[in-house]
């Protein structure tokens, strides 16, 4: 069995062990990339399975992505390589709001801000990609839906809950986490994860 939806560590421990009992392996193999990546076999595939399970399935997981990592030899272990990624795609949207809201606030162009971040070490691949996005949520019809920011609600609970687990502070983590919390609760739950920057700023402001 192959599980490539992201649903945290316990979760996937709990049905490996379950299809265990039946002699059925599964194969931990949460995908990341969104639907457009996805078309064209260009995802990032974190894996966690013992060797029989993998060698099973390791063709069709590299014809879906460009890069596939077996990260560990236990179901679990892809789910959790799957919540690191996952904070810092979740930070790095949030923070990339915030950066924009900003310039706008100090009276620059947001699309020159952007084009200017995306030339230097700020640029991120969140930002270069939900940049253009967090421009557009301002309009009357909003940004483009390629990836909806109740998964980021999911996602980010699944990094907060793993981390508080673990022992760990994430307050940065926890931070996002709210923005996401705030606008799911404001409606915007089936918007485009870019409109996680009306929530910091509700309007765009003009020069």
């Amino acid at each position: 069995m192959i599980l490539t939806s992201t649903v945290g560590i316990d979760a996937v421990r709990e049905v490996s062990a379950e299809l265990g009992r039946s002699a059925i392996g599964m194969v931990d193999a949460p995908i990341s990339g969104g639907p457009v990546r996805a078309g064209n076999g260009d995802l990032l595939i974190t894996v966690g399975a013992d060797d029989v399970a993998y060698a099973a399935v390791e063709p069709v997981l590299d014809h879906l992505a460009s890069t596939l990592v077996r990260i560990g030899d236990q179901p679990g272990d892809g789910q959790a390589m799957k919540t690191v990624n996952q904070l810092l795609c979740g930070v790095h949207i949030a923070a990339g709001a915030e950066a924009l809201a900003l310039a706008s606030a100090l009276g620059l162009d947001p699309a020159k801000a952007l084009e200017t971040l995306g030339a230097g070490a700020a640029a991120s691949f969140m930002l270069g990609d939900r940049g253009p996005r967090m421009l557009e949520a301002y309009g009357e019809e909003g940004a483009e839906v390629r990836s909806r920011l109740d998964i980021f609600v999911k996602d980010m609970g699944i990094v907060t809950t793993a981390a508080r687990a673990a022992g760990l502070a994430t307050p940065i983590a926890a931070a996002a986490e709210g923005l996401y919390l705030i606008g799911n609760a404001h409606g915007q739950g089936g918007m485009d994860d870019s409109s996680v920057i009306t929530v910091i700023a509700p309007t765009r402001r003009e020069r």
